[in-house]
């Protein structure tokens, strides 16, 4: 690492140690650096966002209160936008030459195709870099677990985008079930309105001219080669086995986090899948998976059941006529032995139904701290503020046991339930499904 003068610290090895060590260094606060509404240049990290279209666009203005630094995108007709709105950040198309040169980066957020963000966010750690990554956190199990080593192992602070996990919503339904509002709960249901992209597709035979504006080698990244389809990007990608995570890699961040959260889950023993039919290019139209997470934590045996494709559970008899479950994009319903509980896609408007009950409940007091936001609790934290609460720790372990669903959807037809041993990180009862854990790399785009 440069530095400017053999006995300081360059800026960038200052802002490390400032989060590896937050208990000892206290960033001068910003009303002595000049009045309440000031920010000073020493005092903002510069952040390299790699992905900028899209939901990249937003992810960008999510942390702008900082110095956006760098930015590299692989198609500059999605990144255009994005460009303009800051025209003094450096421009990048490959992010390992942006890393490579911009030595003064401190943080890095991924807003890639699911394939791509292991290989980023892993050579941003390699270099000291602190990480946000959307959701979901990776594209395999493997590449989950390793992140989370990553950062531990780097004591960085890191961020899964699931902005669910920020929310007011979310907190009530923790302190909620940890009330017993509903008593101990057994069961949960959780639906999407997604797919909305096409899956259940064969590859496509013709071979278009690749779009002046997009570096395919680079969007490919890891994945193996294949000539470019408009079938694949932008948006479309998250159907295709080779790059996406499908409806429930892309939802389950959003909606099993709820659950997940609330109840406290770690490793579910068994896992099992239903589905229209699947092929070896893309995920099904619609699901079904069923997960049996053991006792814990003085928490029941509980079992989680997904729904997509238009599949519902069904419906609650506590449930007034003509009210909606959920909202348009799903929902989620905790059943337990003293009554149920239901909110929407993003853990918003939890409600004890039906309604004459949730007027009757008595709330607690609110116990778990409030969020700033899913990308303000990055900043803070990098800053020696609170930790973030969906770090790698905790995004690893959710992200797994929806990829885990996604390993049970390739293997329905061999008619059987997986059982998993997560310490182990392994099926035990079909060793062929232990493949799906991981994949190969292109040659250059290891880990």
């Amino acid at each position: 690492m440069n530095k400017k003068k053999e006995d300081k610290i360059t800026r960038r090895e200052f802002m490390g140690k400032a989060a590896a060590t937050a208990a000892a260094f206290t960033i001068v606060p910003r009303y002595v650096l000049g009045g309440t509404e000031y920010t000073a240049p020493s005092d903002k990290l510069n952040i390299a966002c790699v992905g900028i279209g899209g939901k990249g666009h937003s992810d960008v203005h999510g942390v702008s209160s900082e110095n956006i630094y760098a930015l590299c995108d692989v198609d500059d007709v999605k990144a255009a936008e994005t460009y303009r709105d800051f025209p003094k950040a450096k421009r990048y198309t490959d992010f390992r030459k942006m890393l490579e040169k911009e030595k003064e980066i401190d943080a890095v957020t991924v807003t890639t195709p699911d394939h791509n963000h292991a290989v980023v966010a892993i050579a941003a750690m390699d270099l000291g870099k602190h990480v946000y990554v959307q959701k979901p956190l990776t594209h395999t199990v493997e590449e989950a677990r390793k992140l989370a080593e990553k950062a531990k192992e780097y004591n960085l602070v890191t961020q899964m985008g699931n902005q669910g996990h920020a929310g007011e919503g979310g907190r009530l339904i923790n302190e909620w079930i940890w009330d017993g509002a509903i008593g101990d709960v057994y069961e949960v249901h959780v639906w999407t309105n997604r797919p909305i992209w096409p899956q259940g597709i064969i590859r496509p035979e013709t071979i278009p001219s690749v779009p002046s504006s997009l570096d395919w080698n680079q969007w490919l990244g890891p994945a193996k080669w294949r000539p470019y389809h408009p079938a694949y990007a932008p948006f479309v990608w998250r159907g295709w086995l080779d790059f996406g995570t499908g409806a429930l890699g892309d939802m389950g961040a959003h909606l099993i986090d709820h659950p997940y959260w609330a109840l406290k889950m770690e490793y579910p023993d068994t896992v099992q899948a239903s589905s229209s039919p699947i092929n070896d290019e893309t995920y099904p139209n619609a699901s079904i998976v069923t997960y049996e997470f053991p006792a814990r934590d003085k928490m029941p045996p509980v079992k989680m059941i997904w729904y997509d494709g238009g599949l519902t559970p069904p419906r609650p008899k506590e449930l007034e006529p003509g009210r909606k479950m959920g909202d348009g994009g799903g929902g989620v319903l905790f059943v337990g032995t003293k009554g149920k509980m239901m909110c929407s896609t993003y853990g918003n408007n939890p409600r004890i139904i039906p309604e004459t009950k949730m007027k009757e409940y008595k709330r607690p007091p609110k116990s778990i701290p409030r969020s700033s936001g899913i990308r303000e609790e990055w900043i803070e934290a990098i800053k020696g503020g609170p930790a973030t609460t969906s770090n790698f720790e905790y995004a690893s372990k959710l992200t797994e046991t929806m990829l885990l669903g996604c390993i049970a959807l390739r293997v329905a037809d061999k008619r059987t339930i997986l059982e998993w041993d997560g310490n182990k990180g392994q099926f035990t009862n079909l060793d062929e499904a232990n493949a799906f854990l991981h994949k190969e790399y292109r040659d250059g785009w290891t880990l």
